[in-house]
Protein backbone atom coordinates (compact mmCIF):
# COMPACT_ATOMS: atom_id res chain seq x y z
CA UNK A 1 0.00 0.00 0.00
CA UNK A 2 1.19 3.46 -1.12
CA UNK A 3 1.08 5.85 1.69
CA UNK A 4 3.85 8.42 0.99
CA UNK A 5 1.01 11.30 0.31
CA UNK A 6 -0.33 10.73 4.18
CA UNK A 7 1.60 13.12 5.95
CA UNK A 8 0.51 12.46 9.48
CA UNK A 9 2.12 9.15 11.27
CA UNK A 10 -0.76 8.16 13.06
CA UNK A 11 -3.17 7.77 10.35
CA UNK A 12 -0.36 6.23 8.19
CA UNK A 13 0.32 3.98 10.57
CA UNK A 14 -3.88 2.83 11.01
CA UNK A 15 -3.95 2.48 7.64
CA UNK A 16 -1.01 0.55 6.89
CA UNK A 17 -2.74 -1.88 9.70
CA UNK A 18 -5.92 -2.08 8.02
CA UNK A 19 -4.15 -3.71 4.74
CA UNK A 20 -1.95 -5.64 5.87
CA UNK A 21 -5.16 -7.18 8.01
CA UNK A 22 -6.87 -6.87 4.85
CA UNK A 23 -4.18 -8.43 2.59
CA UNK A 24 -4.76 -12.39 1.75
CA UNK A 25 -2.26 -14.67 3.15
CA UNK A 26 1.08 -15.18 1.73
CA UNK A 27 2.11 -18.50 0.48
CA UNK A 28 4.33 -20.82 2.56
CA UNK A 29 7.93 -21.07 1.42
CA UNK A 30 7.99 -23.93 -0.79
CA UNK A 31 10.39 -27.16 1.21
CA UNK A 32 14.08 -26.60 0.96
CA UNK A 33 14.09 -23.02 0.65
CA UNK A 34 16.87 -21.72 3.19
CA UNK A 35 15.78 -18.59 5.08
CA UNK A 36 18.19 -15.81 6.68
CA UNK A 37 21.56 -16.86 8.17
CA UNK A 38 20.89 -20.99 6.79
CA UNK A 39 21.38 -19.08 2.79
CA UNK A 40 24.36 -20.35 1.06
CA UNK A 41 26.61 -16.76 0.81
CA UNK A 42 28.18 -15.82 -2.78
CA UNK A 43 32.10 -16.15 -2.84
CA UNK A 44 33.79 -12.47 -4.43
CA UNK A 45 35.30 -12.88 -7.13
CA UNK A 46 39.27 -12.78 -6.49
CA UNK A 47 40.66 -9.35 -7.84
CA UNK A 48 42.75 -8.67 -10.84
CA UNK A 49 42.96 -7.44 -14.16
CA UNK A 50 39.72 -6.26 -15.58
CA UNK A 51 38.91 -7.96 -18.98
CA UNK A 52 37.84 -5.12 -21.81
Amino acid sequence: MNTKHITDPAERKRLKRAARKNAPPKAKRPEGVDRGSLKRTVRKRAKGQTKR
